[in-house]
Parts: C-alpha cells; structure tokens; sequence
C-alpha cells in the first residue's frame, strides 16, 4: 500500500512543479511585454523570481494579475488582426471575378468559347469534365523552312 501512496504523491509533486513552470513562464513572457515598467523592475522581479521562486510568482499573480490578462489579449487581438489582414491579401478573388476576368479575356479574343466555359466551371467548383475542355497550351510556331 506504500508504494501506492508513493505513487500519488509522485503524481501531485509533479503536477505542481509542472504547472509553477507554466506560471514562471508566463510570468516572464508578461515581463517582457509589458513595456510601461522600467527595465531596472523587469530585473527585480527575475531576480526574486530565481531567489524566492514560489513566493515571488504568488506575489506576482495577484498584483499584477489583471495586467497579464489585459496584455494577453491585447497581443493575442494584434495576432488576429495581423491574420486576418494577411488572408484578404492573399486570398484569391471570388469566383464572380474569376468569370468576369474570363469574360473579358473571351470579349477581347485572347481565349476561344471552350477556353471560357472551363475556365468558369472551374471558378463555379463544377466538374470540368462537363464542359468541353480548353487545350493545355498552345503549340509552339514552327520555325519556316527556306
């Protein structure tokens, strides 16, 4: 039955110290994005942090606590917005501009009816296999013979 106990008490030691450094980490990664305190404060926390570890987080969670969680989701809203601007640029176009790009291309002549028809059933997401299919690539010229 010892060695049950053991076991426990393995468990919980080892969650706890698990779950202190998530806090350290956390604690430090708040430090450094916190740019309203001094350089010399940043200092002092870390080295508390290293000399009186347990007490100094505890300390640090509650008086500092609602800051960490203002600053976390201040970046974490620069993260979502630095996201999203980057998918409108790289997104592609809908599939009405898609056709209207092919429409024009088949008004100015550069792609036959067939080019077209794919080409839109390719934008729609239908199956190209329906439409006719446009050649691959045109021919290359050949040269004259003289």
């Amino acid at each position: 039955m010892s060695n049950f106990w053991d076991i426990i008490w393995l468990f919980f030691w080892s969650f706890a110290f698990i779950a202190y450094l998530f806090a350290l980490f956390a604690i430090i990664g708040d430090l450094f994005r916190d740019h309203k305190l001094n350089g010399w404060w940043k200092a002092v926390w870390i080295l508390f942090l290293i000399f009186v570890p347990f007490l100094t987080a505890l300390i640090y969670l509650i008086a500092r606590g609602p800051g960490m969680a203002e600053r976390s989701q201040k970046q974490a809203r620069q993260v979502q917005e630095a996201t999203d601007t980057y998918i409108r640029q790289v997104a592609s176009s809908s599939p009405a501009d898609e056709i209207a790009k092919a429409k024009g291309l088949l008004d100015s002549g550069a792609i036959t009816p067939e080019e077209f028809a794919h080409l839109k059933s390719h934008a729609l997401g239908t199956n190209a296999a329906a439409a006719p299919s446009a050649p691959a690539s045109p021919s290359a010229p050949t040269a004259p013979t003289a």
